[in-house]
C-alpha cells in the first residue's frame, strides 16, 4: 500500500506540473539523455528502472545501487550512432559509505565532431579556398552524481543531481541543472520501481554568439538567435521485474517499463494532449550467472507510408553478457537507435570491473538477493 501511495503521488505531482509548464517548454529537451547507457541495459530495450543492480544504476533508477555487492565497480561503455557520424561515451563509478548508503557518479557524452565550418570558404577575392575550412564539435555533457539510502529490507530509495553543458563549438552553449527520484520495492520474486526524472524540471540556460552569425544569418533570412531558457519536464517510469529460476542453473528475468511524458501528445501507444504512454519490455535469460542471453522491445509507433496507409513500428535489440572473472564483465548490444540512416541498427559495447567484494555480513544487512 505504501509503495502504491507513492507512485500514485508521483504520477499527479507529474501531470499537474506538466500542466502548469507545458507552454513554455519544448516537447524534446535534454533527449540525449533518454538514449540509455549500459549494453546490457540496451539489449533489453532499456527496460530497467526496477531491474537495474550495479553501477549503471545511477542512471537507469539511483536506488538500484544498493544492490552492488563490491566496494568499488567501474563501467565503460562506447557506442556510434547513425553510420558512426554520432558518438556516445559513458564512464560510472559506484562505492558504498555503510550497509545503508551508497554514492556514485556517471560521466556522459553525446556529440557529433569535426563539423566543417564553411563560412570563410570563398577569400575576399571570392575564389574557394578549402584552407579557411575550420571545424567545431557539437556536444552535450552530463554528470550525475548520485546517492541511494537503504529505507527498509524491502524499501530503497535513491536520488540523481545533474549538472548538464551543452555546446555548439563557438557559437553557443548551455549549462544547466536538474534532479531526480527513484525508488525500489522488493516483494519476494518480485521487484516494483519507479524513476521520476527531472522532478523539479531542469533548466538549461543558453548563451548566443550571435555577432560570430549575424551576417550570414541576415544574408539567408534566417532569425538571430537570443539568449534563452530551455526547460525540460518531469517523466515517471514505472516498472516492475520477475526473476523465474529453471532448476539450479538457469535464471530467466522478465522486466516491463512504463514510460509516461508529459510534455504533449507524442508518437506512442496511448498519447493524449496531456500525458504519453511508451511500454518497453526486457528478458534475460541466464546460465549459472557466467553467460546471458537477452532480448528487448521498445519505441512502438504508428508509421505512416508513402502510400498515406500506417503501419506499427517497433525498436527491436538483442545481447549477450559474459562473466570473464568474478572481476570483469563485459556486454555486447545490437540496438535499433532508431531506423533513420542507412545502418540504423548500432553495436554497443560495455565492461564492467568490480573490486573488492563486501563480505556476507554487510550484504545481508541490505536485504538484497544477489
Amino acid at each position: 500500500m505504501f509503495i502504491f501511495r507513492v507512485f500514485v503521488g508521483f504520477i499527479f505531482f507529474s501531470l499537474s506540473f506538466g500542466l502548469s509548464a507545458q507552454t513554455i517548454a519544448p516537447k524534446y529537451s535534454n533527449e540525449f539523455l533518454n538514449i540509455g547507457i549500459g549494453a546490457r541495459a540496451l539489449a533489453m530495450g532499456g527496460a530497467q528502472v526496477s531491474s537495474v543492480k550495479d553501477v549503471t544504476a545511477a542512471y537507469w533508477n539511483p536506488a538500484g545501487l544498493l544492490a552492488v555487492k563490491h566496494k568499488h565497480e567501474f563501467s565503460l561503455m562506447h557506442a556510434e550512432y547513425f553510420a558512426g557520424i554520432a558518438k556516445f561515451d559513458y564512464l560510472g563509478y559506484t562505492t558504498s559509505i555503510d550497509a545503508d548508503n551508497q554514492i556514485g557518479v556517471s560521466l556522459i557524452r553525446f556529440g557529433v565532431d569535426d563539423i566543417p565550418d564553411t563560412r570563410f570558404l570563398y577569400d575576399a577575392n571570392g575564389a574557394l579556398n578549402y584552407n579557411n575550412i575550420q571545424f567545431f564539435n557539437a556536444a552535450d555533457y552530463a554528470l550525475l552524481l548520485s546517492y541511494a539510502k537503504d529505507v527498509s529490507d524491502n524499501f530503497k530509495i535513491g536520488g540523481n543531481a545533474k549538472i548538464i553543458h551543452r555546446n555548439v563549438g563557438k557559437f553557443a552553449q548551455a549549462w544547466g541543472f536538474g534532479l531526480d527520484l527513484g525508488g525500489i520495492y522488493l516483494l519476494d520474486e518480485w521487484r516494483f520501481g519507479f524513476m521520476l526524472r527531472d522532478v523539479t524540471s531542469t533548466f538549461n540556460a543558453w548563451f548566443h554568439n550571435a555577432e560570430m552569425v549575424r551576417d550570414i544569418y541576415a544574408q539567408t533570412n534566417n532569425q538571430i538567435p537570443v539568449n534563452s531558457i530551455e526547460l525540460t519536464l518531469p517523466r515517471a517510469i514505472f516498472s516492475v521485474t520477475r526473476d523465474v529460476e529453471f532448476g539450479e542453473n538457469i535464471r530467466v528475468q522478465g522486466v516491463l517499463d512504463l514510460d509516461f511524458t508529459f510534455d504533449g501528445k507524442r508518437n506512442t501507444i496511448l498519447r493524449t494532449n496531456i500525458v504519453s504512454f511508451d511500454p518497453r519490455l526486457g528478458l534475460e535469460a541466464g546460465y549459472k550467472n557466467l553467460v546471458f542471453l537477452r532480448a528487448g522491445g521498445s519505441n512502438v509507433q504508428r508509421i505512416r507510408d508513402f502510400d498515406n496507409t500506417f503501419q506499427m513500428a517497433w525498436k527491436p535489440s538483442f545481447g549477450v553478457g559474459v562473466f570473464l572473472n568474478e572481476k570483469f564483465h563485459i556486454d555486447y548490444a545490437l540496438s535499433d537507435i532508431g531506423g533513420v540512416s542507412q545502418t540504423p541498427y548500432s553495436h554497443v559495447i560495455s565492461v564492467k570491473v568490480s573490486l573488492q567484494e563486501n563480505d556476507a555480513k554487510f550484504r545481508l544487512n541490505k536485504g538484497w538477493e544477489y
